[in-house]
């Protein structure tokens, strides 16, 4: 067995049509520019392309596979190049009853080992939604009714940034999620934390106890892949081999998760819409203690706050470390032109983050750049807590 990195939520902007996919998401987003970038710039060895269900993505992948540069495995999955595994995914959102009698919505990642078992589930689905060729949209149907779907062709269904104020289960739906899935919880083997969250705020929830644990990108952009991804564990890249490691079976499982801060997440603390202001107060409010307006955005803390059923003083035995990664394009003084340096020298950015020694990078970009990375590696660093939809900041310690 050995060693891979996977990011299990990219998004498609535009299909080869120039029709639009998820509208909020860059132009150059394709489904061959996304294997592209994974091979030859991220060093990411397994992407989960969660718009695939779309009939103009399908015909996207069909044309690709045409081209002879990939090809559909046996065990599930697309290979490009032989570096990298393409997990077809549809994001699907779901209507659920919400707190205080309110409708809810939450996003929902669900995998297809193959080609032919999305197409089916884009056609079932296709009685449940609106318009199916874009990205995301609201379906009729709840998450205890979709994870049957997903079954019946072949798939798996992961939560998606299982906090965040909107199309989230805890964000604006349920206090437990057990509550949703009932008697098929236990078919839920894995759930993604989101930017805003981290496995020490998440292990605050004894129903997440036997939960795997993802840190994915949700990338709006080809730059964004790999903003948050894992280690895994597994014999080979393909669709069996990551549900093996999301169900920590025969020695496969996640080895790490990479992520930013939750402090640097947008959606990390309460936000008043009213005031614009970030409200850091020691326990949640839902009233702002400014400005007096009941107008805001409930924060990942401070919802975790609220929900959690015990204190962390110990995470499973099985949980793996969450890591505090900085990708290269939040660390303050690299920009774009120091970023093509060291692709040009040293291939990927896994490369960069994870194999390079100080001294390699100084060699390339300076002894001052390459001392930024290094610190931003060590978690020498400072962070403004975000909210409000808004990104903060990082700064290095001097």
């Amino acid at each position: 067995m050995y060693e891979i990195f996977a990011d299990m939520h990219v998004h498609i902007g535009r299909a080869e049509n120039g029709k639009p996919i998820k509208i909020t998401a860059a132009r150059t987003l394709n489904f061959a520019n996304i294997a592209k970038e994974c091979a030859d710039r991220k060093g990411i060895q397994v992407v989960g392309i969660i718009d695939c269900a779309s009939p103009y993505v399908i015909q996207d992948i069909e044309n690709f596979l045409k081209q002879g540069q990939a090809y559909e495995l046996k065990d599930g999955g697309i290979i490009y190049k032989d570096k990298v595994c393409i997990l077809l995914g549809s994001e699907v959102e779901t209507t659920e009853e919400g707190r205080n009698g309110k409708k809810g919505c939450a996003h929902n990642l669900c995998f297809f080992p193959c080609l032919k078992d999305i197409k089916e589930f884009s056609k079932e689905m296709s009685k449940h939604i609106k318009n199916i060729t874009l990205s995301t949209q609201k379906s009729d149907i709840s998450g205890y009714e979709l994870i049957d779907i997903v079954e019946k062709y072949n798939g798996i269904l992961i939560p998606a940034h299982i906090f965040t104020p909107y199309k989230s289960y805890y964000g604006n739906c349920t206090d437990r999620i057990k509550n949703v899935f009932k008697e098929k919880f236990d078919k839920i083997y894995a759930v993604e934390l989101g930017l805003s969250s981290d496995t020490y705020l998440a292990d605050t929830i004894s129903e997440l106890e036997n939960k795997t644990f993802l840190t994915n990108s949700d990338a709006h952009s080809l730059p964004k892949i790999a903003r948050e991804y894992n280690k895994m564990l597994v014999n080979d890249i393909s669709f069996k081999e990551i549900v093996k490691a999301i169900k920590r079976e025969e020695g496969r499982k996640v080895l790490v998760n990479y992520g930013l801060d939750p402090k640097l997440g947008k959606y990390h603390r309460t936000y008043c819409d009213e005031c614009n202001t970030s409200i850091q107060t020691k326990d949640p409010v839902e009233k702002c203690p400014n400005c007096g307006s009941t107008k805001v955005t409930f924060g990942v803390f401070d919802r975790i706050e609220k929900i959690k059923d015990k204190e962390l003083t110990k995470s499973p035995e099985f949980r793996p470390p969450y890591v505090y990664q900085i990708p290269l394009s939040f660390i303050p003084g690299i920009g774009g032109k120091t970023i093509e340096k060291l692709l040009t020298n040293f291939n990927t950015e896994m490369n960069i983050l994870h194999k390079l020694s100080q001294d390699d990078i100084e060699a390339c970009i300076g002894k001052k750049l390459a001392s930024t990375i290094i610190k931003a590696r060590q978690g020498q660093m400072q962070i403004v807590s975000g909210g409000g939809g808004i990104y903060r900041e990082v700064f290095i310690r001097l």
